[in-house]
Formats: structure tokens, sequence, C-alpha cells
């Protein structure tokens, strides 16, 4: 049995606690046994807002031991790993703090502000031996999962082009609106867009350069709208758009639309359908749960087993943190192009 901590309960917290609970009444070998935040509302269970959604109703934490201070509950509990789903800018510290404790790390995504911390956090993993894994839940996603064999099989061909797209209402539900504040989310870009960027990483690997226009809507927040072109010695076309200020009720969105020379494949409205070239368009038989769900089933097997972290190593979530960095750089130029380092 892996026992776990989970530092964080706003939205995304919630959210990993609603996994962890349906894990263990599915008789996973996981046990969350304790909790963290420096918020005592949220450690009486409210309910929390999120862009998908909320998590609509008050929680029961009886079962949990509870913590307003992240070293506390680390040097008192018997923990095998800890779930971070803090806000962004305290990620690094945090990771790199449970890691010299011996501690595993499953940190939600983006992996750190900058590609600066992102390698600190990665060295200190290699220093203590413990796993770190960053959840990009996308590459845990059916949906994108099929996409991706279908990129390494080459049952439709290669990529010709590729468009990604996700969006929704402005994050004013944030603690403290972190969410809101550049220097502590990084933006839409680091926060939202961050999703499509890793996914194009996982995809196709980092490209040679960047070409970004972005705007800043919202006062202090950093680029809320963003279009980048991804530029690969291949020629082929790659862009990925991301608005966090759809408001009103337009709800929350993400699809992709990739062509391959054989066929496409178009995701929109939670559905996927493949068209190929030749032949009938059909959609495709694929697990029901989410990436949540699945990225943490992923990790505790790991650890249960003690084989590696494959899917989500943090040297390709650092170079995500890379591409994005570029981008912004880009944008700061009206759209120059950027190498991506």
């Amino acid at each position: 049995m892996v026992k776990a901590g989970l530092i964080g309960l706003g939205f995304m917290g919630r959210t990993h606690l609603e996994n962890y609970i349906r894990l263990e009444r599915e008789g996973f070998p996981v046990k969350l046994a304790a909790i963290c935040d420096e918020d005592a509302e949220k450690l009486k269970g409210k309910a929390a807002a999120g862009n998908i959604g909320a998590c609509s109703l008050d929680a029961d934490l009886s079962n949990y031991r509870l913590y307003a201070d992240i070293e506390q509950m680390i040097e008192t509990e018997q923990l095998d790993f800890v779930d971070i789903t803090l806000p962004t800018y305290m990620h690094a510290e945090t990771a790199i703090r449970a890691l010299g404790k011996g501690l595993h790390v499953l940190c939600e995504k983006p992996m750190a502000l900058n590609s600066r911390d992102c390698v600190k956090m990665t060295e200190a993993a290699k220093k203590t031996g413990r796993k770190l894994m960053i959840g990009q839940c996308l590459r845990f996603w059916p949906e994108y999962e099929y996409l991706k064999e279908c990129v390494e099989n080459g049952r439709f061909g290669k990529v010709t082009g590729a468009y990604f797209f996700r969006g929704g209402s402005t994050p004013v539900w944030s603690y403290r609106n972190w969410l809101l504040q550049e220097d502590k989310s990084g933006g839409c870009i680091l926060d939202q867009h961050v999703h499509d960027v890793d996914m194009i990483n996982w995809l196709f690997g980092k490209p040679a350069k960047v070409a970004t226009i972005a705007s800043n809507v919202v006062p202090g927040s950093g680029y809320d709208i963003v279009s980048t072109n991804y530029i690969y010695g291949d020629g082929k076309v790659v862009n990925a758009q991301d608005d966090w200020t759809l408001n009103g009720e337009y709800g929350f969105r993400m699809l992709y639309r990739v062509n391959f020379e054989k066929g496409n494949l178009i995701f929109e409205d939670g559905v996927l359908k493949v068209n190929p070239n030749e032949g009938k368009s059909f959609i495709p038989e694929l697990p029901k749960e989410m990436g949540y769900y699945r990225e943490i089933k992923y990790f505790v097997e790991a650890l249960e087993t003690g084989g590696s972290i494959g899917v989500c190593t943090p040297e390709s979530t650092t170079d995500t943190i890379r591409i994005a960095e570029a981008e912004v750089a880009s944008a700061r130029m009206n759209g120059e192009p950027v190498k991506v380092m």
C-alpha cells in the first residue's frame, strides 16, 4: 500500500482528492493519509470552482489528518509520496523540499515558472533517487493517447498539419487571485495553453523555433490570448491557440485537428472522429476515464512496482517549459520567430 499526502486543496486539489477516493474504493493500493492547505476554509471541505466546472459538493475530510503547514505534514506523516497541487510559483520549492525528505513527488502542471527551476527539480530527483512526475494530464487522456499512437505507428502516414485549441472564462476564482498574477501563474501561456504546448512537444518533439502573437486583456495577468506557430524542419504546419477571456456562457472547450497523409483526426465536443482518406469515418472505442484518474493510477503503479516513469519524465516536461518560454519571448517581439533552447 502506497501512502500519499495531498498538498493544496483548490480546484485541482479537489479533483485529485475525488480520484483518490475512487481509487481506494476500487481497491487500488493507494491510501490518501493527509491533506495540507493554509486556507482554513478549504480544510472544511468547501466546494471549489475551476475552469471546467466546479467540485459542486462539499467534501467530508474527517478521514484524513489535516495540516495547515507543509513542513509539519512532511515531518509528522509516514508518507511514500506527496501530490502537489499548489499555485505554480510554489511548485519548485515544495517539490525540492519533499524530494530532499526522501519522498516521491507527483506535481501538477506546469512544472515550474521557468526552466531553471525545472532543472533544479530534476536534479533534486536524481540526487535523492526519488521519482518525480509532472501531471501533464493530456498525456493520459484517451483521445490524445490515440493521437500519439497514430503519430508513432504511421497508420495514416506522416503528419502534415496540426491545430490545437483550448479556451474558457477568465480564472477569477483562484485563491487570493494568484492565477491572474503573472509572477505567480505565468499567465494563460503557462497555466492553460501549456497543455497544448506539452502535447505538441510529446507528439513531435521540440520545434526549432516558435512564432507567437499574444495579447493582454486583464491587467497584470500576463498574456491571456495566444496563437503560436511551431516551426519544424520537415515543414509540417502546427499551430496552437488559447484564450481565457471567453466569458459569458461560453464554458470551456478543448479540441484538436490533425491532418496526416492518409487521413485526419478531429477531436471536439468530447468526441474523437477518425476520417481516413479512403474508407468510412469512425469513432474509436476508448477508455472512459479522464486523464487525472489515469495519471495518478500510473504514478502509484510505478511506485508500487518499482517501475520507471516513462510517459511523463521531468526532462520532457522541462522541454515543454522551454518551448513556452520561447513563446513568451516571441510574443514580446510581436511574433518574431524565437529559437527554442
